[in-house]
């Protein structure tokens, strides 16, 4: 007990001795470092950190990086405007931390000390080199909530925040779902499926809203034209106020024609269907023949040539080769057996015409053609035709006349 007195007592005298020696640089208990503080290292720089608030923070408090001690709170005052609280750090030179570093004001446990925690943004956003009397800004600092904030909120909640309501509430649940629980389960399971339809058509949803979003900014782009738009709407709504009247008279005599259109339907009803009945036979043969009246259409318009003509020919026009039989007994023929006989007064021939109901023959001589016996001519006592000869030379004239396109 007297070996623990003399070593209390050496204590004492040394530590006086110290602060007597240490003059008059003793300021304070706040000049006394911690024990177990942070090594501050041979080159320790200077941090100025400006906090909204800095709570019950006192000098000597730790820094930590990571919940790794790497200086102390040296001092605590003002900022130059007197606003706000002002905090002077004192780091370890060897930890190096970006120009854009973040401050906070933490606690170590519930109850514990307060101490600030430097933090770096991380990733890309990292700048620089925090740098000696550097100043981190207030929009870089912050504090955790305190546990007096804590209690505060819950006393609020406890004593005026409808607590006591919650029996009340949860009764009256229990009667509202009371017998209700296939409805109530029914009602989730609708819900799920509502959910997960949803999140199946996300990607849709997303994509109206990227349209809706381009659709609005579209508008906003448009916006001095609909607003021209507008304020040129209002002289059209004037003068369709001012012709309302008329346009009442318009739709009233539209609802007369559509009764008059009603009743005229009504009335030739059994008429037109009559006639949609006796159309039906032709429609049908149309549908019968609907593949096959294409392509005629098409080689009517083509005619002679059809469209393999076309394809057959390497050019661009076409030699037409044609055979025309100019034989004068078949084109007497020809134009004998028409119904309007093209040599009609200009060919006395008996029986030319004959046979055609209605048309009376020629009185005048045959005319001779060679190799063709005449029958209706004679032979005179010379052995030739009797008269013949005049006729057949007329006959002749008129003939090729109408051939070379005169009339004799």
């Amino acid at each position: 007990m007297k070996r623990l007195t003399k070593f209390a007592g050496a204590g004492v005298v040394t530590t006086v001795s110290a602060l007597v020696l240490s003059g008059c640089g003793f300021s304070g208990i706040y000049d006394v470092p911690l024990p177990g503080g942070a090594d501050l290292g041979s080159h320790p720089y200077t941090v100025k950190v400006q906090f909204q608030d800095v709570l019950d923070l006192v000098p000597q408090a730790g820094v930590k990086v990571n919940e790794v001690p790497v200086g102390r709170v040296e001092s605590i005052g003002l900022t130059p405007d007197h606003w706000h609280a002002e905090v002077t750090l004192q780091v370890n030179g060897d930890v190096k931390l970006p120009a854009n570093t973040l401050a906070n004001v933490k606690q170590s446990s519930l109850l514990g000390e307060k101490y600030v925690e430097l933090s770096s943004p991380g990733g890309t956003e990292a700048q620089g080199k925090l740098a000696d009397n550097a100043t981190i800004p207030l929009a870089r600092t912050g504090r955790d909530v305190e546990v007096e904030e804590v209690l505060g909120a819950l006393s609020l909640l406890l004593n005026g925040g409808g607590v006591a309501q919650l029996n009340t509430i949860t009764k009256e649940l229990n009667n509202a779902t009371a017998g209700k629980e296939p409805d109530i389960k029914a009602l989730l399971d609708n819900a799920n499926e509502l959910v997960t339809n949803l999140d199946q058509q996300s990607s849709n949803i997303t994509r109206a809203l990227d349209g809706l979003n381009r659709l609005s900014m579209t508008l906003k782009d448009q916006k001095d034209k609909l607003v021209g738009a507008v304020d040129n709407l209002g002289p059209g709504l004037g003068v369709l106020e001012q012709q309302r009247g008329q346009l009442v008279t318009m739709l009233n005599a539209l609802n007369n024609l559509s009764g008059v259109a009603t009743d005229t339907v009504n009335k030739s009803k059994a008429d037109l269907v009559a006639d949609l009945k006796a159309l039906t036979p032709t429609l049908q043969k149309l549908g019968e023949a609907g593949n096959d009246l294409p392509k005629a259409l098409q080689i009517l318009l083509t005619f002679p040539f059809s469209d393999q003509a076309y394809n057959d020919v390497k050019g661009d026009y076409f030699n037409l080769f044609a055979k025309v039989d100019l034989n004068l007994k078949d084109i007497i023929d020809n134009l004998g057996s028409s119904r309007q006989n093209g040599l009609s007064g200009i060919l006395p021939v008996p029986g030319l015409t004959g046979g055609v109901s209605g048309t009376p023959g020629n009185q005048a001589p045959p005319l001779p053609i060679p190799g063709q016996t005449g029958s209706g001519s004679q032979p005179n006592a010379s052995g030739g035709q009797g008269g013949g000869q005049p006729q057949q030379q007329s006959g002749l004239a008129g003939l090729f006349g109408l051939l070379s396109g005169g009339a004799g």
